[in-house]
């Protein structure tokens, strides 16, 4: 029966744990960039989404109030809601 010489193998299990540990490093360090991608991804949608839901309001209480100021109240929202709409999203950028 043979003697195996367990003590150089140590170099090279710590060589292996060393590549281990910095693989696990590197999808540590991916998953949170993903992380903050998705996150940032999502507060802008969910600011688009504010945007146009108070559009839509102002919509249907056009639509329902149905007066003489409809028109101007149209022309109001082309200018408007479109400029502050775009400031709010490219300052989240």
């Amino acid at each position: 029966m043979e003697f195996i010489d367990f003590g150089s193998l140590i170099p090279v299990a710590g060589i292996f744990a060393g590549v281990a540990f910095a693989w696990i490093g590197l999808k540590h360090r991916q998953l949170m960039l993903d992380h903050k991608r998705f996150e940032q991804s999502a507060s802008v949608e969910a600011e688009e989404k504010h945007l146009l839901e108070q559009r839509m309001r102002v919509l249907e209480k056009i639509i329902t109030d149905g007066g003489l100021q409809t028109a101007a109240q149209i022309e109001a929202l082309r200018d408007a809601p479109e400029r502050s709409a775009r400031k709010t999203v490219e300052e989240r950028l």
